[in-house]
């Protein structure tokens, strides 16, 4: 079993409140999700108008085919262009 975690931390431009920041953050979370179908979630930042951070998992049975579809989530992150990214990690654990 493979196991890849990421995180991409973003700088957000022109948000006003955290109602528009929520907005993009789910826009960015939903667009990944249903196109790797990945666990992601909103991990940090919060409360902050500036910076957001999205963690994310996905388990697969060939590391190559986890490190593909994590560098692909990175890609997409970036070519949304929803953010700046500002950050990001990645880690893949064979068990």
């Amino acid at each position: 079993m493979v196991t890849g975690t990421g995180k991409i931390v973003f700088r957000l431009h022109g948000c006003n409140s955290l109602k528009e920041k929520r907005a993009i953050v789910k826009a960015m979370i939903n667009r990944i999700k249903n196109r790797f179908n990945v666990s992601i979630a909103e991990t940090a930042y919060n409360e902050s108008l500036l910076k957001a951070e999205i963690g994310f998992s996905i388990t697969g049975n060939n590391r190559r085919t986890v490190n593909s579809i994590m560098d692909k989530v990175f890609n997409m992150a970036e070519e949304m262009g929803l953010a700046q990214i500002i950050d990001s990690e990645m880690e893949i654990l064979s068990w």
